[in-house]
């Protein structure tokens, strides 16, 4: 079925489930209690984490594939496209979903400390193949953060059922930002290996014309050609270099700055043209923050 399945409200998720809304602004799923559901391609409008408990089935999102083992997490954020189907090759157009989500409305989280922290929360906007695979111990962690979430819907809506929901959110991601961090550390030689590619693509990028065509070289850029995204490349590069990759292609930038500038018979705004930037006042004000003087300066103190 090629049509999108628009489920804006948590309420409509839980419908298509068949799963009671005690809260219409957030929900704990445990699939194993819903109907058999159509496979369908589906928009959401509110924040969803999923747990795996077991190996079932396929999330679909963007181009991959990714087949979600025992204990991993996957993060949704709202305006995000994702197609749920059961194991490939069955004919039957209906699958029994597993495992358990917290699903949740940027409604639920408006006025509260959460919603201006949210951005910090950067893996909201990884890819698929960047998910939290969670050892058995942090899996228990998760497990008691939805279980405390699901007794406070279960106690009722009061005046103070929305400070704690979202108190209780917000407790759950900050595991998982120490979880990640735990993933980025046990993954320290596949880490290691991206820096070394980051590292030659941003040579390699300096060393062509493609400054000239394509303008600076972008954080998008280098995590496109790694096959990671942004969020995630920006996040390794950060723990692993304690730069943010901005920073450290800048720094890069600079360097080869400094060479060109020893060529005499070239102007500074060839130079800065040379480099990619659209306009040399630019590279002037950059150069000056990260050396210290202007282009023009350091040639004159240089040579």
């Amino acid at each position: 079925m090629d049509d999108i399945l628009r489920l804006e409200h948590i309420y409509q998720y839980n419908e298509w489930l068949g799963y009671d809304t005690l809260h219409p602004l957030v929900s704990i799923v445990d699939f194993s209690k819903c109907k058999r559901v159509e496979h369908r391609r589906q928009y959401y409008g509110f924040y969803a984490i999923f747990l795996k408990d077991v190996k079932c089935g396929d999330i679909h999102y963007g181009r991959q594939y990714y087949d979600y083992q025992e204990g991993t997490l996957v993060f949704l954020a709202p305006g995000q496209i994702i197609e749920i189907s059961g194991n490939q090759g069955s004919q039957d157009n209906t699958f029994q979903p597993k495992g358990q989500a917290l699903v949740f409305h940027p409604d639920l989280i408006k006025g509260t400390p959460l919603a201006r922290s949210m951005k910090d929360y950067t893996f909201f906007s990884y890819e698929s193949n960047e998910a939290l695979h969670l050892s058995e111990q942090e899996r228990h962690v998760i497990l008691d953060c939805f279980r405390n979430i699901e007794a406070e819907l279960s106690h009722g809506i009061d005046k103070h059922s929305k400070m704690l929901i979202a108190s209780n959110i917000e407790l759950l991601l900050n595991y998982c930002l120490r979880f990640y961090d735990r993933q980025f550390i046990t993954r320290e030689n596949v880490n290691i290996d991206i820096l070394s590619k980051f590292e030659h693509l941003v040579n390699d990028y300096y060393q062509s014309d493609k400054p000239l065509i394509n303008g600076l070289l972008t954080v998008s850029y280098c995590a496109d050609q790694l096959h990671l995204s942004a969020n995630y490349f920006g996040d390794l590069i950060k723990k692993e270099t304690g730069k943010n990759a901005q920073e450290y292609i800048q720094g890069k930038l600079m360097d080869v700055a400094k060479e060109k500038i020893f060529d005499t018979s070239k102007t500074i705004s060839e130079i800065a043209y040379e480099l990619g930037f659209q306009y040399p006042q630019h590279f002037t004000r950059l150069f000056k923050r990260y050396v210290g003087n202007t282009p023009t300066a350091y040639r004159h103190y240089k040579v």
